[in-house]
């Protein structure tokens, strides 16, 4: 397989550094095709503006949405966004790496979305009608391709939990995985998360390291997260709403869009690690 590989994080030598060298010599080992997209040491700039639009007359108004459309038909975004869009039409696996920093992706990481995930491209694709409401959700230009989330976070498991004070883990991630990669079509993976980040010894990273090899040898088979495919039926269109009577009686919130909402629950999963020890602490 071809897997991207797109990291966020300043510190190389960091634990999220450790586990990308792991997950990609694992990779190799597999056989598999790897490339990386390094955000900082790449100087990736985050933010959307004009100049990612450069066939944009210099008096017109901007309106990111129509802009990025016009942009990615006449094929005038700018070499850097270009080259990403390439990179994932190229991978059959996208990865997305990063420390879990104020309960989301750092802005580089988000950035790197607002600027890649063209209109066109990743969204407004597909017929709009009173019987589809575009290809999204389990659909588009990604679909039949593999995404999943290597995240680290400095908070204890529990914290993350179904009664923890920061929210459950899959309700933190829910925007990342749903909204982000299922929405242009990915299948995707349960996340591997690292908890207790910076309290790592070198026995927690061995056991971490090896986790995450089984994840990457079985990028392939793990089943994906059940989410429902918006055109699959589940969903009144166009108002979008969840059909009465498809949800489990414990089922409120994200766990709405899960088909089976029994199997999902990343804090439970193989690919989940959390170090109890406090003996060398390392930059998540």
């Amino acid at each position: 397989m071809k897997v991207l590989i797109v990291f966020a994080h300043p510190e190389a030598r960091s634990l999220n550094g450790s586990l990308r060298d792991v997950a990609i010599r694992e990779l190799e080992a597999q056989g598999h095709d790897v490339r990386v997209s390094d955000l900082y040491a790449e100087g990736w700039r985050s933010e959307v503006d004009r100049g990612d639009f450069p066939s944009l007359p210099i008096d017109a108004r901007l309106g990111v949405a129509a802009a990025s459309k016009q942009a990615f038909e006449a094929g005038t975004l700018t070499a850097d966004v270009k080259g990403e869009i390439e990179k994932l039409l190229w991978a059959d696996v996208l990865i997305l790496q990063f420390p879990l920093w104020w309960f989301s992706m750092p802005a580089i990481l988000k950035g790197w979305v607002d600027r890649v995930f063209a209109y066109g491209f990743a969204y407004g694709v597909g017929e709009h009608s009173d019987k589809r409401w575009g290809d999204r959700y389990g659909e588009g230009t990604l679909a039949g391709k593999r995404a999943m989330l290597i995240v680290t976070a400095g908070g204890w498991q529990d914290h993350y939990s179904a009664r923890g004070i920061n929210g459950p883990i899959d309700d933190l991630l829910f925007p990342i995985n749903h909204g982000i990669l299922y929405y242009p079509g990915y299948d995707v993976l349960p996340p591997f998360v690292v908890y207790q980040a910076d309290r790592f010894d070198d026995a927690a990273f061995a056991a971490a390291a090896e986790r995450l090899r089984m994840r990457m040898r079985t990028l392939a088979t793990t089943s994906p997260i059940p989410y429902r495919r918006q055109n699959g039926g589940d969903y009144v269109i166009p108002s979008m709403q969840l059909r009465a009577g498809l949800e489990s009686p414990e089922a409120r919130g994200f766990a709405l869009h899960l088909d089976r909402p029994d199997e999902c629950g990343a804090a439970d999963k193989p690919g989940v690690i959390r170090s109890t020890t406090n003996l060398r602490a390392v930059t998540a």
